[in-house]
């Protein structure tokens, strides 16, 4: 079990109702599992951002630093070119046919004859006589040694190759990603500790665990570490317009203690300034559907 903590603030000012900031949530990771129900006992996947919602509502702790600098958010689908041409559409007709219907072994004799039924029927027409003669031709000339393609032999014979039918066709989603700097330079003992331990929980909550139980571990196993939920407020509220966040894993963090370029500390020794680089990526795609949710609320979706 992760150990709670309480809240920081950097700087340590107070934040008035109308201050904006950044808060970052501090959440114990729960996996999202598989889900058997129902009377069918069909398969249900989670999600992480799902499973985690009581846990985002009870975090380990809260870190609340200023609205960064830089602040953007970059949203991204997969699109990918894919051809087929007629005689494997046609293939793919048949063999789709052959599993749709009730009879398998009719099924497939029925396709089996369209489908050749349709391939020898077009070889009536020049340009499909062309495409067979340079298929065989091409199969020849490779078993001789020769290195050529079927729209190579075509082009050459006739001028043409087959129509590809290409189109650009979706073939996935993508998680974004989040990178945040923070100048950090304290100004008084209480900063510096609140800088201490905040960088400290940052590293902790960031690393893999190798107790199963919070006791002693073989370390056979690892246990995901904990991840964060981000949240742009105005004072208490969300704030009326930038992004939200889904849940995140902290990939990377990078402290740089010369912050002014130069090593120069406190009595303490607590650097004077320092640079925190963060860089996050959220746990699940951002879905159409997740907008349906905030329609007329704050902010501009995800």
């Amino acid at each position: 079990m992760s150990k709670k903590f309480s809240p920081l603030r950097y700087p340590n000012s107070r934040i008035d109702t109308d201050s904006d900031y950044l808060e970052m949530r501090v959440v114990e990771y729960k996996a999202p599992g598989f889900d058997v129900g129902g009377e069918d006992g069909s398969l249900s996947l989670g999600t992480s951002t799902d499973a985690l919602q009581e846990n985002i509502e009870n975090p380990l702790g809260f870190i609340f630093l200023p609205i960064p600098e830089n602040i953007q958010d970059s949203n991204a689908v997969s699109w990918g070119d894919d051809s087929i041409n007629g005689l494997a559409a046609a293939g793919v007709g048949a063999i789709k046919g052959t599993m749709e219907s009730g009879n398998f072994i009719k099924g497939a004799t029925e396709q089996a004859k369209k489908f050749g039924e349709g391939t020898f029927g077009a070889l009536g027409d020049k340009s499909t006589q062309d495409l067979a003669s340079s298929f065989f031709a091409s199969k020849a000339v490779n078993v001789l040694g020769g290195n050529t393609s079927l729209d190579g032999v075509l082009a050459r014979s006739s001028g043409q190759i087959i129509n590809p039918n290409l189109e650009l066709l979706f073939n996935g989603v993508t998680l974004r990603s989040f990178s945040f700097s923070f100048d950090l330079a304290p100004r008084d003992e209480r900063e510096s500790d609140t800088i201490k331990r905040m960088l400290r929980i940052f590293k902790q909550n960031m690393q893999a665990k190798k107790s199963s139980d919070g006791g002693n571990s073989s370390g056979l196993f690892l246990r995901s570490p904990n991840v964060f939920q981000l949240n742009y407020k105005t004072g208490r509220r969300n704030h009326n317009f930038l992004h939200k966040f889904k849940p995140m894993a902290l990939l990377n963090m990078a402290v740089n203690y010369t912050g002014a370029g130069t090593y120069t500390t406190y009595d303490d020794a607590t650097p004077v300034h320092m640079k925190l680089d963060l860089s996050f990526q959220e746990l699940n795609p951002v879905y159409s559907e997740d907008y349906d949710s905030e329609e007329g609320k704050e902010g501009v979706g995800f």
